[in-house]
């Protein structure tokens, strides 16, 4: 089904649902909510100030309304509970001001300020609650709301047909309700109970075909469809004693699994995780060499243009005698034909860039070996382009966020597993500071950024992650900028710069580029800091509302300083969940940080800073649906394996796991 099929969704529409993510019905059907609000009137007898408040009353006058801006007004009133009168604020609501006469009943639905004896409201519902309310709440912005997508899915499921996934002895091994319902259901709860049962038979399919696939690599894994290649490992460990430091324990077994794969008659799938500065890229530009040695093209993908850009640096310093070509997607036409030929004919022996390594326009030689960095899977789509050109090359994933080994053996069980956990020599472990946000503390974090700074060290500064409202995170940037600015009035030589989510590509990297240069002091971002990007003169991190970070995001965060000798620190800045956020300042080991971060089952993403890739599910969470992971991997290896897996009736369910596997 179209989009321009489905009642209310023009041109306009359709372009801010494609912001979305969202091109087709099917897309559409699936986008869950990502929470629910329950809306039941509150007790007002066991109210504490801070409290969520959801409360009946009559509105006592005319609201004022008070302009700030084209976009920011604030609509003020005094609201008769019966019990109490309150003072109410709700902010861009000016459109309901003819609605709210003296007198209409309303339902105030916010946060409750008792020294003020006010209401700062998020919502007005006209009329009074009855029974509890279940709200889907869904990702949007500014441009198409939570309400409008709900209306628009509803018309999507009158017309669709929707295929389950699942084949019918599981259905009936858990009595599943019919996919249809549970989707209705998902989208329009009514019931507490009706809905969890609902989004339980939606997570086990989607998590059950992502095991489905998982398996069905591990028991199709081809024999002896691996690259030939003879290379002698002496000459891997003479190149070994000339660098100029000594490779870990780990580093060294790492090299070691590598060169077996890569000699060995079965094709690499291999997964080298390890934490944030334990040195995986050294593994990966001698997992480059080995293959170079074996006169095959290697090429190691980079999720942005200056981490490449920092990469081909790097291996050109330590390989002056390969040919060593970078390809990046912003290049002058005649730079990039010369590469493009140097790649095709072969003359380039590795090729160092971001995605436009699999772009239409490159042709390879003879590629052998594949190394993605900071991806947790290569997408489907780009294994797929490689396919197209008709290479099947070893492949190797990096990934800085360590994942606990039964959870990497659950999600990874097509792969193999290299953990890198001894840090080089020389590093200083960071000091992490858990303060709030009194005077004292931010006086504290000022003096100890100033101290640094005239040391000649750099700072970065990260402002909280708030994904349902862009303009939310900017205007955090831009007061943060602006009170650190008052703060350091007296130091014009102090340069702060901003990084954001709607600035150019361009822009971002000019900045990212002159604060490498040390060029600018501060660097406050507003979602993350440039992946795996190394400033070694970088010693000291402020994360502002560090509470809305997983503990496995702050730990990669962090990882961005004490890349050197110097001592560095990380400021967690939050008044909020101080104990989850104090198992931080206890260790700086990742393996550790992860575990906890399961345990506790905080908020944040487990692999830290969201990435794209194929473990973004629409509503499975790997971390509290864990229990249910385990299950879907027992029964879809169990179902694959059985006869029933070649039935006709499953079909369906076989087509879209093997045409997955081959796009992948």
């Amino acid at each position: 089904m179209q989009l321009n099929e489905i009642k209310g969704i023009g041109l306009t529409t359709e372009k801010y649902l494609n912001e979305l993510g969202i091109y087709t019905g099917e897309d559409l059907i699936n986008y869950f909510p990502f929470r629910y609000e329950i809306i039941e009137n509150t007790n007002t007898k066991d109210l504490k100030d801070g409290d969520k408040i959801v409360i009946g009353g009559i509105c006592e006058q005319t609201p004022t309304v008070f302009h700030f801006s084209k976009r920011l007004n604030k609509m003020t009133f005094r609201l008769n509970t019966g019990e109490f009168i309150v003072k109410v604020d709700i902010f861009n609501r000016a459109f309901l001001k003819s609605k709210l006469n003296a007198g209409t009943v309303i339902t105030v639905i916010g946060k409750y300020d008792r020294k003020h004896n006010s209401i700062t409201a998020s919502d007005i519902k006209f009329g009074l609650i009855e029974k509890t309310i279940i709200e889907p709440v869904y990702h949007s912005s500014f441009k198409i709301n939570s309400s409008k997508i709900n209306k628009m899915i509803n018309y999507a499921l009158d017309k669709a047909k929707i295929k389950d996934y699942l084949p019918k002895s599981i259905i009936e091994k858990y009595k599943f309700m019919d996919k249809k319902e549970a989707t209705l259901i998902a989208h329009n709860p009514k019931d507490k109970v009706k809905l969890n049962r609902a989004l339980e038979r939606l997570k086990y399919e989607e998590l059950f075909n992502f095991m489905l696939k998982i398996n069905y690599l591990k028991n199709s894994k081809k024999k002896g469809d691996g690259l030939k290649r003879n290379v002698d490992y002496e000459k891997i460990e003479n190149f070994i004693e000339t660098l100029p430091f000594k490779l870990t324990i780990d580093q060294e077994k790492s090299i070691k699994d590598i060169y077996n794969d890569l000699i060995n008659e079965n094709r690499m799938n291999r997964l080298l995780q390890g934490d944030v500065g334990s040195g995986k890229t050294i593994v990966a530009f001698i997992a480059l060499y080995i293959n170079y040695l074996s006169k095959y093209q290697g090429a190691l993908m980079a999720p942005t243009e200056i981490l490449a850009s920092q990469h081909y640096q790097n291996m050109t310093k330590l390989f002056p005698n390969l040919n060593i070509v970078l390809l990046k997607g912003k290049m002058k036409a005649k730079e990039k034909k010369e590469t493009l030929e140097l790649i095709k004919s072969g003359k380039a022996d590795i090729i160092i860039g971001t995605h436009a390594l699999i772009s239409e326009d490159v042709t390879y030689k003879n590629l052998g070996l594949v190394i993605t960095d900071e991806q947790h899977r290569f997408g489907v789509n780009q294994r797929g382009n490689l396919k197209n050109k008709g290479i099947t090359p070893d492949i190797l994933y990096m990934s800085a966020t360590p994942i606990p080994r039964t959870y990497a053996l659950t999600l990874y069980g097509d792969m193999d597993i290299s953990s890198i956990k001894t840090m080089p020599k020389g590093r200083k472990p960071v000091e992490t500071i858990l303060l709030g946000n009194s005077k004292e503390d931010i006086n504290k974090y000022l003096r100890m950024m100033l101290d640094e700074m005239k040391k000649g060290h750099q700072i970065y500064a990260v402002a909280p992650l708030v994904e349902e409202s862009e303009k939310i995170d900017l205007k955090n940037v831009y007061e943060i900028e602006e009170n650190l600015k008052k703060a350091f009035k007296k130091f014009p030589e102090y340069k702060i710069g901003i990084v954001h989510g709607k600035m150019k590509q361009d822009e971002k990297d000019k900045v990212m580029k002159d604060f490498k240069d040390n060029k600018i002091q501060i660097l406050i971002s507003t979602t993350v800091i440039e992946v795996g990007v190394d400033v070694q003169n970088a010693t000291m991190m402020i994360i502002f509302d560090s509470f809305r970070f997983g503990l496995s995001a702050l730990h990669q965060l962090r990882g961005r300083v004490g890349r050197n000798d110097l001592n560095s620190y990380c400021i967690l800045l939050s008044d909020k969940e101080t104990k989850r956020l104090d198992v931080l300042t206890k260790t700086n080991d990742g393996f550790k940080v992860s575990e906890e971060d399961f345990k506790l089952r905080g908020g944040g993403d487990i692999f830290g800073i969201r990435q794209s890739g194929d473990m973004n599910f629409k509503l499975a969470d790997i971390k509290t649906d864990y229990e249910l992971l385990l299950k879907t991997k027992e029964d879809s290896d169990r179902f694959i394996k059985s006869e029933e897996f070649n039935n006709l009736e499953n079909k369906h369910i076989k087509d879209l796991v093997i045409n997955s596997i081959n796009q992948d």
